[in-house]
């Protein structure tokens, strides 16, 4: 690296760690100290200190987002997904979609990988240094009624509200009652255009009145989701259907050779004592 560069990294790395009176004077008086060859092990230690940050906000922000463990893209098998999808994974583990708060809905029935692909991209996001938010749909709910009968709950959007992502598992899985609907509304009307939503649901758009009760509050709540979106549709069969049933065909077979087995080795002692009996009897 250059001399200029290297200065020019060093002010940049102190102004990252909010020193503006270190950007300012620090390359100056090393060179004026005639120390201008130590600045390249200064830019040095600075980088161990920025990577060190960036790993130590990783690490909190992980804990933060209650993300399933081992739910990530490298355990996805992605090759049962249609080339479509995962195609749209790959465009929004990015990140760029949050810059403009866009929405992520993913739709398909039960088993199909709609939550572990979520979840692999909220790491994947977490990795790039986002905040991200993983909860069941019912948890937040049953979160912002509870501030709301403290009367509490712009207290509670404010928190949610530092989550770049927010992802809602499983919207619709529980039939809404109105306080829950209402502030399920909320939530949405209150981060739109301002923060991304990811859902997971199989209930389609058709079925949300069961949701938000009301068909005007059903069509704000998709207007309000669907505007700036990126929906993803999950049309593959159930992930843990298509295990239970490889899983029995290998139960089968492998009860079927131990079956054969069992018979080999009842017609060989059934041959081995008629040739015994013959041999007395010759005898």
């Amino acid at each position: 690296m250059s001399a200029a560069a290297t200065a020019e990294r060093i002010e940049a790395l102190c102004g990252r760690f909010r020193l503006p009176t270190v950007a300012a004077e620090v390359v100056a008086r090393f060179r004026a100290a005639d120390q201008a060859e130590a600045l390249e092990t200064l830019a040095e230690v600075l980088e161990l200190e920025a990577t060190d940050r960036d790993q130590r906000r990783v690490d909190r922000l992980r804990r933060t987002a209650k993300l399933p463990a081992g739910k990530t893209f490298e355990t996805l098998e992605r090759e049962r997904l249609p080339r479509k999808l995962q195609q749209q994974l790959d465009e929004l583990a990015r990140g760029d979609f949050l810059e403009r708060s866009v929405n992520v809905l993913a739709f398909g029935l039960p088993g199909t990988g709609k939550s572990h692909a979520l979840a692999a991209l909220g790491h994947r996001l977490i990795e790039q240094g986002h905040a991200v938010r993983f909860a069941p749909t019912y948890e937040i709910v049953q979160e912002l009624l509870a501030a709301k009968r403290d009367l509490e709950l712009p207290k509670a959007l404010r928190k949610l509200d530092r989550f770049e992502l927010l992802i809602l598992d499983d919207l619709g899985y529980l039939k809404q009652h109105a306080a829950e609907a209402e502030v399920l509304f909320t939530l949405i009307a209150e981060r739109y255009e301002r923060r991304s939503i990811a859902v997971t649901s199989n209930v389609v758009f058709s079925q949300w009145q069961e949701i938000f009760q009301s068909p005007m509050a059903t069509a704000a709540a998709i207007d309000r989701v669907v505007h700036h979106s990126a929906i993803l549709e999950f049309d593959v069969p159930s992930y843990r259907t298509a295990k239970a049933t490889a899983e029995k065909a290998r139960s089968r077979s492998r009860a079927g050779g131990s079956g054969r087995s069992s018979t080999e080795k009842n017609a060989n002692a059934s041959s081995s004592a008629r040739t015994r009996r013959k041999a007395r009897s010759s005898g």
